[in-house]
């Protein structure tokens, strides 16, 4: 099979940053759905293992990347039972596996979900990792919910991005909360205001821009580009026994002891903890999935891609990568094989 990877960690600038190459198709064992794909976007993660996870060495065989994805089930492996062959797929894979940069792949049905039919394959790979980050992140580690939390205040840092543009519609859409989402360009605060926030403040200059809108604190806070950059401002502005929750981590260590005398509660959310770890509730992935594109053929969540590039190739990967490292992607970005 085709498929496009990576022997050392380079500047996406340079020629080898990513190469053609033709390799064994994966044969499916077990839970395992080998899987025909037919589109994949493309997240910060994946720019941030290509820079780090082959430095100063060079790999003998190419490394896949890549994670959200849809195709079609070509074969099952022997215990399968959720899906058949035939069946639309999508999902956001598993970080310790071979990745979806490849025509092939194989994948555990239990972290696989049905394609939303209402959307183009493009459309759907842009929702696998973002969806299940969000919704994790308020219903397992913040433990929210509508009827405990409806019409509370939820502070959104980087709300144009892939999982902020998926976050706000879900936290109106299945909490009921007053959204208050951070952008600065005035394209990205009109798409935050058109996916459903309530408020849209300037992140350059946080605090005052939320208590300037009224609110001296708010009830939670999500961060979604850079945990220890606005770790102050979110502890100023949480609110006593409020919950903080992140998924961007952080090179030096987050003081919590400046969230000690508000007793706020802080979780980390890292979307491959089930896989990565085989954790016993694994299949809750494919449930939420499955929740996600109902609510997508329902008509009550919004496509969040803005930009599909064409073909499988280290070409378009590497103009995929460049535009993710720019900082300046709005929505998500998906490449149609």
């Amino acid at each position: 099979m085709k498929a496009v990877g990576f022997k050392t960690s380079l500047p996406i600038s340079e020629e080898n940053s990513f190469i053609d190459f033709e390799t064994a198709k994966p044969v499916p064992v077990g839970h395992e759905l080998l899987v025909k794909i037919s589109a994949i976007s493309v997240n910060p993660v994946d720019f941030k293992i290509r820079q780090n996870s082959a430095k100063d060495t060079v790999l003998d065989n190419p490394k896949i990347i890549g994670w959200d994805a849809v195709g079609v089930v070509e074969a099952v492996g022997e215990n399968v039972s959720l899906f058949k062959v035939g069946d639309e797929v999508y999902y956001a894979g598993d970080i310790t596996k071979q990745g979806s940069n490849a025509e092939y792949q194989v994948i555990d049905e239990r972290i696989v979900g049905k394609k939303p039919k209402t959307l183009t394959i493009a459309e759907a790979a842009a929702i696998p990792l973002t969806a299940l980050t969000a919704w994790e992140i308020f219903f397992d580690r913040m433990r929210l919910s509508a009827e405990k939390d409806k019409g509370k205040t939820l502070l959104i840092i980087a709300g144009a991005g892939g999982v902020g543009s998926i976050a706000i519609q879900l936290a109106k859409k299945l909490l009921g909360l007053k959204v208050i989402a951070t952008a600065s360009r005035p394209e990205t605060i009109e798409w935050c205001k058109q996916l459903g926030a309530d408020l849209v403040v300037n992140h350059r200059d946080l605090v005052n821009e939320v208590r300037n809108a009224g609110f001296q604190y708010v009830d939670f806070i999500v961060d979604f580009v850079d945990t220890n950059a606005y770790w102050d401002s979110m502890a100023d502005l949480i609110k006593p026994q409020g919950h903080i929750a992140s998924i961007t981590g952080s090179a030096a260590p987050v003081v919590l002891n400046k969230l000690k005398t508000k007793s706020v509660s802080f979780s980390w959310e890292f979307m491959y903890t089930r896989s990565t770890f085989q954790t016993e509730d694994m299949i809750e992935q494919h449930h939420i999935l499955n929740k996600v594109a109902d609510m997508f053929d329902n008509g009550e969540l919004v496509s969040t891609l803005r930009q599909t590039l064409v073909g499988l190739s280290a070409d378009t990967l590497k103009k995929a990568h460049k535009q993710l490292e720019s900082g300046t992607t709005i929505g998500k970005l998906a490449i149609q094989f």
